[in-house]
């Protein structure tokens, strides 16, 4: 079987560590696995994976300040798991850079199925399913190629893989109403679960990077009932 890719599962608990690691390799991935912080660093400079499987839950530092870490240094795929059912943990999770999220306990194929929804999604963006390498747009532009925005000064700004997903999937679709439950589904691959307001907070953020969180946004504008619409023109340019 062809090895679809290197999955670096961090968790200190041993049996879902396993777990994890039996059902991914069956599956032909090959797998690295951390119990800590600590192990994880080592792991990520040993062998670099495709995608980390990421406990909320360790000892020392936690998978949140791990995510929030790794993000700022790269756009490696991250799931994160937790025992927490709390919503709100769910959107710190995504806030960090987290590109998806699963509740333990779960089933393995739930787990399969996101990382391969995650994957995809890592090598196939709806920009760079486009022939354009940048999408300008009030003043910003997207480099569709190395996965950032350029502000209007020139200022280059790092994006986590969901806030480019979000952001490419609007500016794909300029002018058009997109409701949460399209904007999970284009950017995570799978259903809105009930109260699921994740897509909010993502949103939000985006528009901090753009500064565009005043009262009236400008640049992404709030749809009521509706949902969410990039209202500025975009511009494609293939160089």
């Amino acid at each position: 079987m062809d090895n679809p890719g290197h999955i670096l599962v961090v968790d200190d608990d041993a049996e879902i560590r396993n777990l994890i690691a039996e059902y991914l390799r069956q599956n032909g991935y090959q797998v690295s696995l951390a119990r800590d912080g600590a192990e994880m660093r080592g792991a990520l400079s040993t062998a670099p994976p495709d995608l980390v499987v990421l406990d909320l839950m360790l000892p020392g530092e936690d998978g949140l300040s791990l995510c929030r870490d790794l993000r700022a240094k790269s756009n490696l795929p991250v799931i994160m798991l937790t025992a927490r059912r709390e919503e709100i943990d769910r959107i710190i999770g995504i806030e960090m850079g987290a590109d998806d999220y699963l509740g333990k306990p779960f089933n393995p194929r739930e787990l399969l199925a996101r990382i391969k929804s995650v994957l995809r999604r890592s090598v196939a963006s709806p920009a760079q399913q486009s022939s354009a390498r940048h999408l300008r747009f009030a003043g910003w532009t997207l480099d569709c190629t190395a996965r950032h925005l350029i502000d209007p000064q020139g200022v280059v700004v790092p994006l986590s893989g969901a806030q480019y997903r979000l952001l490419a999937t609007f500016l794909q679709r300029p002018n058009r109403v997109l409701d949460r439950d399209q904007l999970v589904d284009l950017t995570l691959g799978r259903e809105a679960t009930p109260f699921d307001r994740s897509i909010d907070v993502q949103v939000s953020r985006l528009r901090q990077l753009l500064r565009d969180n005043g009262r009236e946004p400008n640049i992404i504008k709030t749809v009521r009932n509706g949902g969410y619409v990039l209202a500025a023109p975009v511009e494609r340019i293939d160089q």
